[in-house]
C-alpha cells in the first residue's frame, strides 16, 4: 500500500475550498443538520459562518450525539513532558531551538518521581511528550521510558517527533497505545514560514505520519491543527478531510481530535487569525456531528469556564492538573513551560466539577477507580 493523504491532499486548493466554506448559505446549514449522516460537504457548512445563527441547534444535536454513543462519561489523562530538547526552530513554540532556555531530559530516577505523583492522583493514561531532538530523545529513549513506566498504566500515548514506520512497529512491540501527531496547519507556505529549520519544515514527511502510523497498525491516532496559525476553517475542513481519508485506509484504527488554539510562551506569536469561543464551540460540535464515534478531547490550554461548558458538548477526553515542562509535577515545577496552561485546577477539583455536572470522570479503561 503505497498511496498516501498526500495525493488526496493534492487535489485541493487552500484558497478554493475556503472559498467554497464561505459560500455555504443558510440552507446549506439547515440540510446538513437535517441529515442523520454528514459528509464533508455538510461539515463546510457546519463551519461556515452561515452556521453561526444555528449554534445551539448545533449544541443540542452534538451532546445528544456524544451521550448516546459514550454515555456521561469523560475519559481522564495527564501529560508527562520527558524533555525540553529540541531540533527545530518553530515560532510558536517555547521548545524551539532559538530560545535561549535551560534544557532537560528527565533521568529515570526523575521519570519515576514523576510517575508516583501522577499515580497518587489517579491517572491510568498518561502522554509521554518530548521536543523533536532525535539523537537526545529519539526511539531508544522513548521505548526505555515506556518500559520503565508501563506497568503503572493502561495505555501509553506519545506525542514526539514524527517517526518512521518500522520505529513506530518497534515502539508498538513495546506496548504503545497510541500517537498524537498534529500538522500545525495545512497550509504548505504558512508551515513553511513557522518552521524554517529542523526536520519538522518537511511538510510532506509530517503530513505522511498517520499513515505511517496506520501501516505499522498502532490502536490510535490523534490528529489537529494548531489554530491561530492559518485560517481555522479551512484547517478544520483539511483535518476531517485527513480524518475521513484514515478511516477509509485503515480503518481497524480508532482515531481523536484534538483543538489546541495558539497560546502565549516564550518569544510568543500572536494568532494570525482569531478564533474566538463561539468559533471553537461551532468547530467541536461540527466535528462531532460529522462522525459520531471519534474522540475529542480538550486541554488545559482552555480556561475553566470554558472547559466546564464544552464537556456537555462533544468532549470525551479531558485533561487536568497538566505541566508542560519536563519535571513539572514533583522534580522540578520551576522549569520553561512549553506553552501557558489557562485551566490551573487541581485533578480533584476537575473531578468534582464532572461529577458535579452529571459526568463521570473516568481513568482506567472507563472503568471508574478514583474517589
Amino acid at each position: 500500500m503505497n498511496k498516501t493523504f498526500q495525493s488526496t491532499f493534492d487535489t485541493y486548493n487552500w484558497d478554493e475550498t475556503l472559498k467554497s466554506i464561505h459560500s455555504k448559505t443558510t440552507q446549506d446549514v439547515a440540510y446538513a443538520l437535517s441529515k442523520n449522516k454528514r459528509d464533508l460537504e455538510d461539515f463546510k457548512a457546519l463551519i461556515s459562518p452561515a452556521a453561526a445563527p444555528f449554534l445551539e441547534d448545533m449544541a443540542q444535536l452534538s451532546m445528544a450525539s456524544t451521550k448516546k454513543r459514550f454515555g456521561n462519561t469523560i475519559q481522564m489523562y495527564v501529560p508527562m513532558y520527558l524533555s525540553n530538547e529540541c531540533q527545530n526552530i518553530c515560532t510558536y513554540c517555547g521548545f524551539s531551538m532559538t530560545n535561549k532556555i535551560p534544557r532537560r531530559t528527565l533521568t529515570d530516577a526523575e521519570i519515576l518521581k514523576e510517575i508516583t505523583f501522577i499515580k497518587s492522583k489517579g491517572y491510568d493514561h498518561i502522554l509521554l511528550v518530548t521536543g523533536e531532538a532525535n539523537k537526545t530523545v529519539g526511539v531508544p529513549y522513548i521505548k526505555h521510558a515506556m518500559e520503565l513506566i508501563k506497568n503503572q498504566f493502561s495505555n501509553i500515548t506519545i506525542e514526539v517527533q514524527p517517526l518512521d514506520q518500522d520505529e513506530y512497529e518497534e515502539l508498538i512491540k513495546a506496548e504503545l497505545y497510541a500517537v498524537l501527531v498534529y500538522q500545525e496547519t495545512y497550509h504548505r507556505d504558512e508551515y513553511k514560514k513557522h518552521h524554517p529549520k529542523g526536520k519538522k519544515s518537511n511538510f510532506n514527511y509530517r503530513l505522511e505520519t498517520p499513515d505511517r502510523l496506520g501501516k505499522a497498525g498502532v490502536h490510535k491516532i490523534g490528529l489537529g491543527a494548531l489554530f491561530g496559525l492559518e485560517d481555522w476553517r479551512a484547517d478544520s475542513f483539511f483535518t476531517a478531510l485527513h480524518l475521513k481519508y484514515l478511516q477509509k485506509t485503515y480503518w481497524k484504527t480508532k482515531y481523536s481530535i484534538s483543538f489546541p488554539r495558539l497560546r502565549p510562551h516564550s518569544g510568543g506569536l500572536e494568532p494570525k487569525v482569531e478564533m474566538t469561543d463561539k468559533h471553537l464551540v461551532q468547530t467541536i460540535c461540527a466535528f462531532r456531528l460529522l462522525d459520531e464515534d471519534v474522540e475529542l478531547s480538550m486541554s488545559t490550554r482552555e480556561s475553566a469556564t470554558f472547559r466546564n461548558n464544552i464537556v456537555h458538548l462533544g468532549i470525551t477526553s479531558l485533561s487536568a492538573e497538566s505541566k508542560t515542562n519536563p519535571g513539572g509535577y514533583a522534580v522540578d515545577p520551576q522549569t520553561l513551560e512549553q506553552f501557558e496552561i489557562s485551566d490551573e485546577r487541581s485533578t480533584e477539583e476537575i473531578a468534582h466539577m464532572l461529577t458535579n455536572s452529571g459526568l463521570e470522570p473516568v481513568w482506567k479503561d472507563w472503568s471508574n477507580n478514583w474517589n
